[in-house]
């Protein structure tokens, strides 16, 4: 087939091009009567940098086209980038995940692997008493659940440790602060559920108490904890049963729907009572892990049960270490996590908060020695710019904070991210980032979205979003099959989320056509690389 490039001249071709693409634009705008009427018609016809797919998205989504922002740049051919207020500083939500993913694959690399101890400067004594101070360091292990902290004991068990004389010391100063979630206000109205977690250098349980729900016919309620912790109690005696819907009853999985903050209260025993609140769905089993317990209190419950679980004895304190404890420490236990390379793919395809924090944080941690007075997290700021430096990519418009998205201060371009995936993507570990990318319509949070058409199985894509933010990026393969680097973003303070639909729009005409050579509807258009064509 002699394609319209070849008959015309590139001057020609790109001149035909646009005129049809304005032509569609215009023919669109007077399909869709009163949404594209008015300003919106004439900014259409001047719009020829967005295919018309995309304009009546966001005709339909009601959005003004400037609350786009595209960037698409070629990773295998000579093709001419796709910008779209490119290099505007937008909120990212969590595509900002793959600005630290990115540059820890490089600067830490694949294998980096986070770590836990259990450390002592005391002897073993004869009868299995250690001596003195038992020290649990954290090492920004992201995943220390309760079965893995469980193994630990069992290991020092058996090593012979069966009384511990002094106390348990909980050193959490590998980050600096310690506890960075201390005096942070909540972020949202629900700071219990896991999503809201501020992670610190031993995040036992992920900061969560794992609960059991259980409701009868009649929607009385019952929790406990798993495992059950002394001195620990629930109250589930103001909640009601969910309200009957008409669909029927409310399904166990929307148990969180109604609910509220849980009351927690000390008692003068020394016990803690966890009051629930708000309504329940009748008959259900339901299990969860929410932020209900402050991490210190957690970390002293679940130590003195597995340890008493497993024969130990324990009469010491818990305390919190206000710095490194003495180097004369030996270790006498250490699990170290996977590397960092897989746990990327957790990271990125559920879009985990915690696991993003934790992975920014690492990048500070080299240059912490060298620099007593900054934070862990201002020396990643400063690790990442350093990146972005060294690879000729300008940050200009870059606001971090924890890298994760999950702020209301971090921006960044969408020039910017594409630069930093097409930098990925010619480094020796884009393998390790492309499969920790959701897939549309397959898997991850990309899963429910562009189930089916020439993007479905191919677009490896992240997502991000905000009250007033929706983003993707990612890489796309185009109609030839050529992949290209895309980050767009859609801001807009009151109808953001309805930006899904035109991102999707996107994705979509890019995988159906060429980026910035946007057909006209008399032409042929060529099958994608799944065989799926318009």
């Amino acid at each position: 087939m002699v394609t319209l490039h070849a008959r015309l001249g590139p001057r020609a071709a790109q001149t035909a091009r646009t005129a049809r693409a304005r032509r569609r634009v215009l023919a669109i705008a007077a399909l869709c009567g009163g949404l594209v009427a008015g300003p919106q018609a004439a900014l259409a016809q001047s719009r020829p940098d967005l295919p018309p797919v995309v304009l009546q998205a966001l005709a339909d989504a009601q959005l003004p086209v400037d609350a786009l922002a595209i960037a698409a740049l070629p990773l295998e051919h000579r093709g001419r980038p796709w910008q779209v207020q490119a290099g505007r500083s937008m909120v990212p939500g969590s595509t900002m995940k793959l600005v630290t993913s990115i540059v820890a694959l490089d600067r830490l690399g694949p294998n980096a692997r986070g770590f836990t101890e259990l450390r002592s400067a005391a002897r073993i004594e004869p009868g299995g008493t250690l001596a003195g101070d038992l020290v649990l360091k954290g090492g920004g292990d992201a995943e220390l659940g309760i079965p893995q902290f469980w193994a630990m004991l069992m290991e020092l068990r058996e090593q012979g440790v069966m009384h511990i004389a002094g106390n348990l010391v909980v050193d959490r100063t590998l980050w600096r602060p310690a506890r960075l979630d201390v005096g942070i206000p909540p972020f949202d109205e629900a700071p219990e559920f896991p999503y809201n977690v501020i992670p610190d250098a031993l995040q036992l349980a992920g900061a969560l108490l794992p609960i059991e729900f259980r409701s009868d016919a009649d929607g009385r309620l019952a929790a406990r904890s798993v495992p059950a912790l002394a001195g620990l109690q629930f109250d589930a005696s103001a909640v009601k049963p969910s309200a009957v819907t008409t669909a029927g009853t409310t399904a166990c999985s929307d148990w969180d729907d109604d609910w509220q903050p849980a009351r927690v209260q000390r008692t003068a025993a020394g016990g803690t009572v966890i009051a629930l609140q708000g309504a329940f769905p009748r008959g259900c089993i339901v299990r969860a892990e929410l932020q209900l317990l402050d991490r210190a209190e957690l970390t002293e419950r679940l130590f003195r049960t597995l340890w008493a679980q497993l024969g130990g004895r324990f009469e010491g304190r818990v305390l919190e270490a206000d710095s490194a404890p003495p180097a004369d420490t030996r270790v006498l236990v250490r699990r170290t996590s996977r590397p960092w390379g897989e746990l990327l793919r957790h990271l990125n395809k559920a879009s985990d908060n915690a696991y993003t924090r934790i992975l920014y944080q690492a990048l500070g941690v080299p240059a912490m020695a060298a620099n007593p007075g900054a934070t862990t997290a201002e020396l990643a700021d400063r690790a990442v710019r350093e990146w972005l430096q060294q690879k000729g990519i300008s940050a200009d418009g870059l606001v971090t904070d924890n890298g994760s998205g999950l702020s209301r201060k971090e921006r960044i371009a969408p020039q910017t991210l594409a630069e930093m995936l097409r930098a990925a993507w010619r480094g020796p570990h884009r393998h390790d980032l492309l499969m920790s990318l959701p897939t549309a319509g397959v898997d991850g949070t990309m899963r429910n979205r562009l189930k089916s058409g020439p993007a479905t199985g191919w677009a490896r894509l992240k997502t991000g979003t905000l009250r007033n933010a929706v983003g993707l990026a990612g890489v796309v393969n185009d109609a030839q099959g050529r992949p290209w680097a895309v980050s767009m973003m859609v801001n807009h303070e009151q109808h953001a989320s309805r930006g899904r639909a035109v991102l999707d729009a996107v994705v979509d005409a890019m995988a159906r056509g060429v980026p910035g050579e946007w057909a006209g509807p008399d032409d042929a258009m060529t099958v994608g690389p799944m065989g799926v064509g318009p």
